[in-house]
């Protein structure tokens, strides 16, 4: 599965591990990414999105289709057709 949140659109970085001695060696930092199913109540249907917990607790907060609608308008293509 892709490290890739469809709706907000985060994505792994890289960083350094520093340890006590201050060595720096690369790491990854990866978002936390869930495969989540949520009912599109305006039109009735199931929609299976892999997104990141704080675009779970966003939806939770503005409900899906409105949190879709405001992606929409700032030009985030989700994938999701309206």
């Amino acid at each position: 599965m892709s490290k890739v949140c469809q709706l907000t659109g985060k994505r792994p970085i890289t960083g350094n591990n520093v340890s006590h001695s201050n060595r720096k060696t690369k790491r990854r930092f990866v978002p936390n990414i869930q495969k989540k199913r949520f009912f599109l109540q305006e039109e009735g249907r199931w929609i299976t999105m892999t997104v990141s917990t704080s675009a779970i607790r966003n939806i939770n907060k503005l409900g899906l289709y409105a949190y879709l609608k405001k992606l929409e308008r700032k030009g985030v293509d989700t994938g999701v057709k309206l």
